[in-house]
C-alpha cells in the first residue's frame, strides 16, 4: 500500500485528475487491498490532501481542470497576460495562471475578458492557458437617459432594442439629475435579476445633457463598446517615437509626390505620383507611385501600441470626431505625410501599359517629402481648367500625368467587368455648437476615382508580391454571392421588370449591367441598395478566394495603415519577406492570422454600426422641429410591419407603419417586396415614390416614424397606388388560388393580423 505521501505526489504529477482505478494500476493495488486503498482515498479527501473533481476524479486540493473558463486580471511588466479562475471556491487565493501568447490573446484579450482555456499545471500552483475561445460579454452596463421618479429614479436605455426601463434608488443615483446621459451597472441579486419587470441599476458615470448633440456620437462609442482611451503604457511608447534614421531607404524626396484628401482631412497616409513609362516596349504605358506612411516602424509588434491597435481593429470616423487606431502623436504626426516634410515612407512602385494592366511592380522602404497637400475639389477643378494657387505649378508635372494614368486604369476596371455600385454617401454638416447645419449628398468626383484606382493597383501589387514570397498575407476578402440571395434578387427584379442573368455563376458585369438599365431612373437607389443586400460579406482573412466585386484573384489592404491593423500586418509581411528590416511579422505570425483576420472583421463591422447609429441619430435630431412637414421619400424596405422610406432631402430613413396605409387588409408578399390591400387591390412596393408626412423623431435612438399623405384629405398632389395584376398581387401570387412560391403571406389591417372569415357549415354553424 503506497504511504499518502506518494499519493499525493501521483495525483500532483498527473496532468488531470484521476481515479481509484488509475491510483490502483499505478501502484499495482489489487484484489482486497482496492477496499484499503478506497478508505485511505477517502480519509485524504475528507483531510483536506485531495478534492474530488468532475466524474468522481480526484485532485491535489486547489487543482484546475484540465479545461476551464478563465478571466484575464492583468497584463504585468513583461507584457504577459495574467489570469485567475472565473470560478473559484476555495478559502486560499487561486492559483496563478499565464496566457500563452496566441492570436486570441495576444492582443485583442484585455483584464475582465472571459475565456474558455485549456490549462497544463507549470509548477505547484501555477498554471498556463491555452484560449480555445473568447466568451462574449455579457451585457451588465446600460447607456441611458436618467428621469426622476418616486424612489429615485429610472433610465430609459438609447438602444431601441431594449424592453424596459431601469430603476435607479435614490442612493444609488450618483447625483445624476433629470435629462442626463449616465452609464449604469445593473445590480446583481434576485431583484436585480428579475427577468419579468425593470431591473435595478446604479449610476457609474455621468456624460452630460442628453440634449447636447455631441453626445449623440458619445452614443454610439458606448453602446458599440468602441474603445476610446489609451492605456499609459501605449500612449508612452507613441511619445518616445522619433524621426525613423535614413539607414538604408531609397531617397525619394526629389520625386514630387502630393497627397489627395478630404478638405477635413487631418491625417495623410498616402501620396502619389505618375510619369509617363519611357521604355519603347510599353508605349501609352504609364510608371506609378505609391508611397505609404511606414507605420510599422513606429509600432513594433506585441508592444503596447501594437495591442492598442489591435484592439480597436480600425478607427472610427463620426461627423464630430474621429476614435482613432493609434494615438494623435502618430496619427497626426509621425505617420502623417505632411506636406515639405521629411517623412518615413513604405512605397509601390508600378508600371501599367495603356489599358491599365499591372505589368510588373516592386515595393521599397525609402524617405520621401511630399509636394503639396491637395484636395479633391482643388485637383479636380484644376484638371477642369480652374487651377488655384497651389495647383496651377503642378497642373502640367503632377496633375496632368496623374489624370493619363488613371484614365488607363479605368480601362482596365470596365475589361474586368467590376461591380460598380452607385450608392448615394450624405455626409452631416455641424455647426460649432455640433448641431446639424446641414445634411448633403457626398459628391463623387472623379478626382475621388483617381486615388481610388491608384490605391487599389498598389493593393493588387501588395497581394501579389506576398504570395510570390511565401509570406502570411492578410487578404481581402469578397465571396461570390450566395445563388440562394442571387435567386431570391433575380425574382424581385423580374417583379419590376428586370432581368437578370441566368446561369450557375454569377459575374460581376452582370449585375452592372442591370445598375445601367436603371442609372438615372427613381429606380436606381433602389436596385443599387437590392444589389448590395444581395452580396457577401467582405472580410479578412489568410486564406485567398478572391474579391467578387472588384473581380480580382489577388487583393489586399497595403494603403492605410494608420487606420486599419490588417494594411499594418501586411506591411510586416513585406518587411519580413523583401529584408527590410527586423520590424517585421513576428516568427509565429502565420499561427495567428486566422483568428487576427476574424477579430479585425469584427471590429471593422462595428465600426461601420457605430458609425451609422451616430448618423441616423445625428438626422434625426436635424427632423426633430419638423414635425408635421411633408417630404417626398422611396420605398427602400418592406416588412410586414410597414413600409421603410428614405427622404429625399436628407436621407433619412423611416418606418411607415401598415397602421398607417389606406384602410384595408394587407398581405406582405416577400417575392415581389410589397404590401398589397386583400379588398381594394392597392400595392406599395420597393421603388415606389410617396409623400409622407413627419409623426414623430426621437434622436435619441435615431428612430423616425412617418405617415402616408393622403390626397383626398391633404390637399397634396400625390397620386394614390396603383393596384397591380392578380388581383393586386404580383404572378402567380393569386387570392383564392394556389400560391405557391409567392413566399409568405401575411394579411395585416392595423398592424396586425386580420381575423380570418368564419367558414359556415350546413345548418348555420360556424367553423373556424
Amino acid at each position: 500500500m503506497p504511504t499518502r505521501d506518494e499519493i499525493l505526489a501521483f495525483v500532483q504529477d498527473s496532468p488531470v485528475p484521476v481515479g481509484k482505478r488509475e491510483i490502483a494500476r499505478a501502484f499495482k493495488i489489487k484484489g482486497a487491498d482496492r477496499i484499503a486503498l478506497k478508505a485511505l482515498l477517502k480519509d485524504m479527501r475528507l483531510g483536506g490532501q485531495l478534492e474530488r473533481k468532475e466524474g468522481r476524479k480526484l485532485g491535489p486540493r486547489g487543482q484546475l481542470p484540465p479545461v476551464a473558463v478563465i478571466e484575464i486580471t492583468e497584463i504585468d511588466e513583461d507584457g504577459e497576460l495574467r489570469a485567475r479562475p472565473a470560478v473559484w471556491d476555495g478559502d486560499e487565493a487561486p492559483p496563478r495562471i499565464y496566457v500563452a501568447p496566441d492570436a486570441r490573446s495576444r492582443a485583442a484579450l484585455a483584464p475582465g475578458d472571459r475565456v474558455l482555456a485549456r490549462l497544463a499545471r507549470k509548477a505547484e500552483r501555477t498554471y498556463e492557458a491555452r484560449t480555445i475561445r473568447r466568451i462574449a460579454k455579457v451585457a451588465e452596463r446600460t447607456l441611458g437617459v436618467f428621469e426622476a421618479s418616486e424612489r429615485g429614479g429610472l433610465v430609459r436605455p438609447t438602444d431601441k432594442r431594449a424592453k424596459h426601463d431601469l430603476i435607479v434608488r435614490r442612493e444609488d443615483a450618483n447625483g445624476a439629475v433629470p435629462g442626463e446621459l449616465v452609464m449604469v451597472e445593473l445590480r446583481s441579486g434576485p431583484h436585480g435579476r428579475h427577468r419579468l419587470g425593470p431591473r435595478e441599476a446604479c449610476v457609474v458615470e455621468r456624460l452630460g445633457d442628453v440634449s447636447d448633440p455631441r453626445n449623440l456620437s458619445l452614443i454610439a462609442i458606448y453602446e458599440h463598446d468602441i474603445p476610446v482611451e489609451f492605456s499609459p503604457e501605449a500612449l508612452a511608447e507613441a511619445e518616445r517615437v522619433a524621426r525613423a534614421p535614413e539607414g538604408t531607404r531609397e531617397d525619394l524626396r526629389a520625386v514630387p509626390l502630393v497627397t489627395i484628401d478630404g478638405a477635413d482631412a487631418r491625417d495623410f497616409d498616402d501620396a502619389v505620383w505618375a510619369e509617363a513609362d519611357s521604355d519603347p516596349k510599353n508605349p501609352g504605358g504609364w510608371r506609378l507611385l505609391v508611397a505609404i506612411a511606414d507605420v510599422a516602424w513606429y509600432v513594433r509588434a506585441g508592444g503596447p501600441l501594437d495591442r492598442a491597435a489591435f484592439t480597436r481593429g480600425n478607427s472610427v470616423y463620426f461627423p464630430d470626431r474621429v476614435v482613432p487606431m493609434l494615438p494623435e502623436v502618430l496619427s497626426n504626426g509621425w505617420c502623417s505625410l505632411r506636406p515639405n516634410e521629411e517623412r518615413a515612407c513604405m512605397a509601390a512602385e508600378l508600371w501599367i501599359d495603356a489599358d491599365g494592366n499591372l505589368l510588373k511592380h516592386r515595393f521599397l522602404r525609402g524617405l520621401m517629402r511630399s509636394s503639396a497637400r491637395l484636395t479633391y475639389e482643388q485637383v479636380q477643378a484644376a484638371r477642369d481648367g480652374r487651377p488655384d494657387e497651389t495647383t496651377k505649378p503642378l497642373l502640367q508635372t503632377a496633375i496632368a500625368p496623374l489624370y493619363g494614368a488613371f484614365e488607363s486604369l479605368l480601362r482596365a476596371r470596365h475589361a474586368r467587368g467590376t461591380l460598380d455600385l452607385d450608392l448615394i454617401e450624405r455626409r452631416v454638416l455641424l455647426n460649432d455648437d455640433g448641431t446639424v447645419k446641414a445634411i448633403e449628398p457626398r459628391t463623387r468626383l472623379d478626382s475621388h476615382r483617381l486615388i481610388e484606382e491608384f490605391m487599389i493597383t498598389a493593393n493588387i501589387a501588395a497581394a501579389k508580391q506576398l504570395e510570390s514570397l511565401r509570406q502570411p498575407c492578410m487578404y481581402r476578402v469578397h465571396d461570390d454571392p450566395d445563388p440562394v440571395k442571387i435567386q431570391a434578387l433575380r425574382e424581385v427584379l423580374e417583379g419590376i421588370g428586370l432581368k437578370l442573368a441566368r446561369g450557375q455563376v454569377i459575374r460581376p458585369g452582370a449585375l452592372t449591367a442591370v445598375l445601367e438599365k436603371v442609372r438615372g431612373t427613381t429606380m436606381a437607389d433602389t436596385v443599387n441598395s437590392l444589389v448590395l443586400r444581395a452580396q457577401s460579406q467582405a472580410v479578412y482573412s489568410p486564406e485567398n478566394n478572391g474579391h467578387f466585386g472588384l473581380a480580382l484573384t489577388h487583393y489586399a489592404h497595403f494603403t492605410s495603415p494608420i487606420r486599419r491593423y490588417s494594411d499594418l500586418l501586411v506591411h510586416r509581411a513585406l518587411i519580413s519577406g523583401l529584408k527590410f528590416g527586423e520590424d517585421g511579422l513576428p516568427a509565429d505570425a502565420s499561427a495567428w492570422f486566422s483568428e487576427i483576420g476574424e477579430h479585425i472583421s469584427v471590429t471593422e463591422r462595428r465600426a461601420a454600426t457605430a458609425e451609422r447609429d451616430a448618423v441616423d441619430r445625428l438626422t434625426a435630431s436635424f427632423l426633430a422641429d419638423k414635425l408635421g412637414e411633408v417630404f417626398m421619400g422611396t420605398v427602400t424596405g418592406v416588412t410586414r410591419f410597414g413600409l421603410f422610406i428614405c427622404l429625399d432631402d436628407s436621407g433619412a430613413d423611416g418606418l411607415l407603419p401598415v397602421s398607417s396605409l389606406p384602410d384595408d387588409f394587407y398581405v406582405h408578399d416577400e417575392r415581389s417586396h410589397s404590401l398589397v390591400g386583400r379588398r381594394w387591390g392597392r400595392s406599395f412596393g420597393l421603388g415606389e415614390r410617396l409623400g409622407v408626412r413627419l409623426r414623430e423623431v426621437t434622436p435619441l435612438t435615431g428612430g423616425i416614424i412617418l405617415d402616408l399623405v393622403d390626397s383626398e384629405t391633404d390637399g397634396e398632389t400625390q397620386a394614390p397606388a396603383k393596384p397591380r395584376s392578380g388581383r393586386g398581387l404580383p404572378g402567380k401570387a393569386r387570392l383564392g388560388k394556389d400560391s405557391k412560391g409567392a413566399g409568405k403571406q401575411r394579411r395585416t389591417q392595423g398592424g396586425k393580423a386580420a381575423p380570418r372569415k368564419p367558414k359556415v357549415k350546413k345548418g348555420g354553424r360556424t367553423k373556424r
